[in-house]
């Protein structure tokens, strides 16, 4: 049940509008279902002898005005408070009766008319379809004084809640204010007018997050919109200092033919301006290249390198989120310029669900819950690496990289997904949760040729050395982590391995450290998760029709387990962080 509040100055003109037609006919059998008393006039239904609509809808308009009017000056401007009340499509049809219980309830949760109080403001339910009413009453009371309505909205949500679960309707997730704005009907009207496929204020909401993604700095950000195609008006202090920004879309217009201007602020509640430099702040994306970029094979390309050192961070930041600390709120924000920057450079049979798991986790990446020492920099160069790397073939290398890092993201956004459960974040967890499952269908269009190829290879192997993985794996896998009714099989787990070997690492001990680097309870597939994550520490090729490398010199191979602490190991030599390398430093614990 979705309540949506609006005020406004013109009784009489909304009156007109909610016992029209509608702006497309859908207005059918308007009447009243409740009142402030139970007997004001109902143009829909009058009963008395030759009765005409308009006359009987300026005597309910002049009722509801009467205490403005006796106010006088002192009656607030705006003196119409409308509230429409939607039940979910899958939720039973309510009487009459029972819409008029939801109407009182309404306005009494919101201190316009408490129950009981003869000076209440008057107000009328009005219901023209099965499944809303709208309530409009005028905001002074008997003794002509103005209703409190502090957090009338808070209220009203509230309220409904507790609606929902007395009736046993579909019970919504409850918000905490932190929401993007919805587009206005007007705006979805005209969307589908233009044929455009979403409202201009969910394409600019999306152009400017892609925009960000990555940015170093304001100037960047601001030309990364005007490359994108926007129009883009900066607003300056006298000082000529920016303090705001406003952008449209090329060719949305209003009547007069003015551009349709969006401030940030209105687009979503983290990217005005001031938060913008915030964000900047906490986490300045490094302009340099980095050695983890730039190391390892010299015939991978940009996407395949940037995509593999991402990987690596995002492990970090899914342990950041599984520690249960306030600090991740930052992480969280950097995965979301994450999936912002590998949507922009991802191959076509990807991107719509990139695409999707982006838009999801936005919401996901707004809380009230503020990191007070947060460090961003790495994920954000993680993402603004990807940008510049350019677009992934999204065959080969590319590919499987790309696979690699959608592997790790899913798990990424399930300990999202718990951390926000852990705060009541309902709508923000619900929203990470979304989100995995789009990267799970975009991973499956990712990894079928790698993992494919890693299977055959696997069933290639000579009997024996396949029989000496496959005991390394059942030795080193607890019971039960291997899921019986799993359609994969080791093949490919067992042909990595022998990979890693002929490389130069210890198996067992590498096996072990991929297993101890985070919990794996929460992965759809745990051979697939351990194939990625032993394909990076030992710095093998993504895609298996790569030559495997050998460890460079100087790099230590993996010869024993190495020693656990807090179950979880430290990479090898060849994959340990640098301390020159801001993207490659562990989070805080």
């Amino acid at each position: 049940m979705v309540p949506k509040i609006r005020r406004g100055s013109r009784t009489h003109g909304l009156l007109v509008y909610l016992y029209g037609p509608g702006k497309r006919d859908e207005h059918t059998d308007a009447h009243l279902v409740g009142s402030w008393d139970g007997f004001a006039p109902d143009p829909g239904r009058d009963t008395s002898p030759d009765p005409d609509p308009k006359v009987t809808l300026a005597r309910l308009s002049a009722a509801l005005d009467l205490r403005v009017k006796q106010a006088g000056a002192t009656a607030p401007a705006q003196h119409v408070w409308h509230c429409s009340v939607r039940t979910d499509p899958g939720d039973r049809h309510l009487t009459d009766a029972e819409w008029n219980t939801v109407a009182r309830r309404l306005v009494h949760a919101v201190n316009l008319a408490p129950e009981g109080d003869p000076d209440g403001c008057r107000w009328v339910a009005v219901r023209h379809a099965d499944d809303h009413i709208h309530i409009l009453a005028t905001m002074v009371r008997g003794d002509l004084r103005r209703p409190r309505m502090n957090y009338d909205f808070k209220k009203a949500q509230a309220e409904c809640r507790r609606i929902e679960k007395e009736m046993g309707f579909r019970q919504l997730r409850p918000g905490d204010g932190t929401g993007a704005k919805s587009p206005t009907s007007a705006e979805r009207f005209k969307a589908e007018r233009t044929s455009r496929p979403e409202a201009p204020r969910e394409s600019l909401r999306e152009a400017v997050r892609q925009a960000l993604a990555g940015a170093a700095t304001e100037e960047e950000f601001f030309t990364r919109l005007r490359e994108a195609g926007l129009r883009v008006k900066v607003r300056n202090a006298p000082s000529g200092d920016a303090i705001g920004y406003n952008v449209a879309l090329p060719g949305d217009r209003n009547r007069d033919g003015a551009p349709i201007w969006y401030p940030g602020s209105k687009l979503a509640p983290d990217l005005s301006l001031p938060k913008i430099r915030r964000r900047l702040a906490d986490g300045t994306a490094d302009q340099t290249t980095h050695p983890a970029a730039t190391s390892g094979r010299p015939d991978w390309s940009p996407p395949a390198r940037e995509r593999r050192n991402a990987t690596g961070i995002a492990e970090r930041a899914a342990v950041l989120l599984d520690s249960d600390d306030d600090e991740a709120a930052g992480q969280l924000v950097g995965i979301g310029e994450l999936l912002d920057a590998v949507t922009q450079t991802s191959p076509a049979a990807t991107r719509a669900e990139l695409g999707a798991a982006a838009r999801s986790f936005e919401r996901a990446t707004r809380s009230h819950v503020r990191a007070e020492h947060a460090d961003t920099r790495a994920i954000r160069s993680a993402a603004r690496g990807i940008i510049q790397a350019g677009s992934a073939l999204g065959r080969g290398e590319d590919g499987g990289t790309t696979a690699m890092l959608l592997s790790t993201l899913v798990l990424v956004t399930i300990a999202a997904a718990r951390w926000h459960s852990a705060r009541g974040h309902a709508q923000q967890a619900h929203a990470s949760r979304q989100t995995a499952e789009h990267l799970r269908a975009a991973y499956r269009q990712a990894a079928a040729t790698p993992m494919q190829a890693l299977h055959d290879q696997g069933r290639a192997l000579p009997e024996s050395e396949r029989r000496a993985h496959q005991a390394t794996i059942r030795a080193a896998l607890p019971d039960g982590v291997m899921r019986a009714d799993s359609s994969s099989t080791t093949d490919a787990l067992t042909a990595t391995l022998a990979q890693a070997e002929h490389a130069g690492h210890d198996p067992k001990a590498l096996l072990q450290q991929a297993i101890d680097m985070r919990e794996l309870d929460t992965a759809d597939d745990v051979n697939d998760v351990l194939v990625w994550r032993l394909r990076r520490l030992a710095q093998l090729p993504a895609h298996p029709g790569e030559a495997t490398r050998r460890p460079q010199a100087g790099t230590s191979q993996t010869r024993a387990p190495a020693s656990r602490t807090n179950n979880r190991t430290a990479p090898t030599a060849a994959a340990r962080p640098t301390a020159s390398d801001p993207r490659n430093r562990p989070p805080r614990r």
